[in-house]
């Protein structure tokens, strides 16, 4: 009675082993290291840049080491966490605005380790520090496009009815129609009732002229800003999930502002990269040389045979089809020269606008313009002396692809004149997760160091080791041998919870931690009910053997319904929880699937080794 067959102490020596290992790494530290990378997808760091760097930190006196000279950023570990910020700002001048310099956690983790897949746990931004952006949207330029756009709809519908003698001018959140009669002015009042319900119009008469303001509803310019930051929110979320980030924290803070908060990576250049650009697509028609110049503007273009920027080209102020619209885009390759190039998909109404715009202009040529906001830090001195530093948005256009409609264009299509698969790859990344609705400008942009997480992990790690110790001495005290087996049960299995939250990639913060602690008096409980059970049908007068059973038994079914309503309660706390509601809840289930499994069948092999298959005068217990 009470002995395992082999296959079950096997198990439980290939989970032990399998625990051990994949919870190894995290007695690994991270160094902390300096990051750099390039603004554009195309940059390669070279041994000039490696050069300039440790020049830098060596002018600062900081200690270095462990140079890494990667394909798309350079890695240089610091031997001292609180040296980091220094040297970020000081690297930062000296490279100036083409490169970006991060702060970053670089691994220790040992090679063999890695090659299997074992990694150290995530931590989250209370815990590992991180990147704090604070963002606001330029909500003004969201409504200057709307009145814009419909100045251009209203021009066309006027040009449709023949309506001369009408001119329309827009000028922040309302349009100004000046008709040379009262019978033009009413014509043109009865498109803007029919066809612009969202405008509340004004009529007035200046001298000879009619005049109409047309104006946003204040109900229709809230709609649209609340669009606006909600559509950047759910980019800025897209856009973090694609690069890998660990739990990250992107919510809304009152009107117009976004927070963005990053926890330490190993990648949080990238990351930084991609969120502080605003990259959009235009797709326009080239403009022809008649088109007045009010209708056209020139951008810069590249011309692919020459291979050098020459005057650039001019394209027709009204847009086809905006970014907005892509639904899907993809990297790929052009099968006939093997160039790189973006394979779009349109939504409905894309679609139907792009069809439309080209099967009319067979032959012309269409642009596709790609406007990119890049972060440009302006340096100003006020009256006093002091440096302000201010991050402003500045609008980098350029047209990618001018190429003749061969036939009428539709749902799917192609981009190319690209420069590098690299380049293709974060322009499909960008309009695969949103186009931002409007441009956004950083309020704020804090960078956490790790020091303070530090000292976060030591008090955690203290609640741990001093809630683990007095469970231990009172289970060694209160149960003797049988008390000593759960507390090698307990340790397993708080090797567990780390190998199991390391290995799918949790992220251990505060809360969690508070879990892990509140996982400890779980799995104990459980082994309490187990050996009370036990002493109970001892004191009945069942055999010694038959009481281990019977313990083990019969108080299983309330050990699984005690912990499967915790997980029930852990479950809904995730779903409906955010930031440290989610922390908890992972930890503590987790934990509680992994007490399950070392409170009943680890205990128990631990007592049948002791016990089991023998004749036993008395328990310990």
């Amino acid at each position: 009675m009470n002995k395992f067959p082999t296959w079950k102490y096997l198990l439980i020596l290939i989970v032990a082993a399998m625990g051990f290992i994949y919870a190894l790494p995290n007695i690994y530290p991270p160094d902390p290291a300096i990051q750099i990378s390039g603004t554009s997808a195309i940059y390669t760091p070279d041994e000039p840049l490696l050069k300039s760097v440790t020049k830098t930190l060596d002018e600062l006196e900081i200690d270095y080491f462990g140079e890494e000279l990667g394909e798309k950023s350079l890695l240089v570990r610091l031997a001292e966490v609180d040296d980091q910020m220094r040297a970020r700002r000081e690297i930062e001048e000296a490279l100036g605005e083409n490169h970006v310099v991060a702060v970053n956690l670089a691994p220790t983790t040992p090679d063999w380790l890695r090659a299997i897949g074992a990694r150290s746990m995530n931590l989250g931004l209370d815990l590992a520090g991180g990147v704090h952006f604070l963002l606001e949207v330029d909500t003004q330029k969201v409504i200057e496009d709307t009145v814009a756009s419909l100045e251009l709809q209203l021009k066309r519908e006027i040009r449709k009815n023949n309506l001369r003698g009408v001119l329309v001018r827009s000028g922040g959140n309302s349009l100004r129609i000046t008709a040379k009669t009262s019978e033009l002015r009413d014509s043109v009042l009865d498109i803007i009732r029919e066809e612009m319900t969202e405008l509340d119009v004004e009529n007035s008469q200046e001298e000879s002229l009619f005049i109409i303001n047309a104006t946003l509803t204040e109900q229709f310019i809230r709609e649209k800003e609340d669009y606006a930051v909600n559509q950047n929110l759910t980019t800025l979320r897209n856009r973090v999930n694609e690069i890998g980030v660990a739990e990250p924290l992107v919510q809304r803070q009152g009107r117009n502002r976004i927070v963005v908060q990053l926890p330490g990576i190993q990648d949080s250049s990238r990351a930084k990269a991609i969120l502080g650009k605003t990259a959009n697509l235009q797709f326009r028609l080239e403009a022809e040389t008649n088109t007045p110049v009010s209708r056209k503007e020139r951008f810069e273009f590249r011309d692919e045979q020459e291979q050098r920027y020459f005057g650039g080209a001019e394209l027709e102020r009204n847009v086809l089809v905006y970014g907005k619209s892509v639904v899907n885009a993809q990297a790929t390759f052009d099968p006939e020269n093997s160039e790189p190039q973006v394979s779009i998909t349109l939504d409905g109404d894309g679609a139907s606008r792009m069809n439309r715009g080209t099967r009319d202009n067979i032959g012309r040529r269409m642009g596709v313009l790609f406007i990119e906001f890049k972060p440009k830090k302006i340096v100003t001195v006020d009256a006093e002396g002091n440096e302000l530093v201010k991050i402003e948005q500045v609008a980098d256009e350029k047209i990618i692809s001018l190429a003749t409609i061969r036939s009428a264009l539709g749902k799917n299509f192609v981009i190319t004149g690209l420069d590098s698969p690299e380049e293709s790859s974060e322009l499909a990344l960008l309009l695969r997760s949103g186009a931002l609705a409007a441009p956004m400008t950083y309020v704020e942009e804090r960078t956490i160091g790790p020091s303070l997480g530090a000292e976060n992990i030591a008090l955690g790690v203290k609640s741990v080791q001093l809630g683990l110790a007095l469970v231990l001495l009172f289970m060694l005290v209160y149960y003797r041998v049988f008390g000593f087996a759960a507390n090698l049960a307990l340790a397993f299995n708080l090797v567990l919870i780390v190998a199991v939250m390391s290995g799918i990639g949790a992220t251990l913060t505060l809360p969690g931690i508070a879990g892990i602690v509140l996982t400890v008096g779980m799995a104990v409980d459980a082994n309490v009910l187990i050996f009370s059970r036990i002493r109970e049908e001892l004191k009945n007068g069942v055999p010694n053997q038959t009481a281990i059973k019977a313990g083990f038994d019969r108080a299983f079914v309330t050990i699984l319904d005690a912990n499967l309503t915790t997980l029930i309660v852990a479950v809904i706390l995730f779903a409906i929880g955010s930031g440290p509601v989610k922390g908890f809840a992972v930890t503590l289930s987790v934990g509680i699937l992994t007490s399950m499994f070392t409170a009943i069948l680890g205990t128990r092999a631990i007592i049948n080794i002791i016990y089991g298959g023998r004749q036993v005068n008395k328990l310990w217990i």
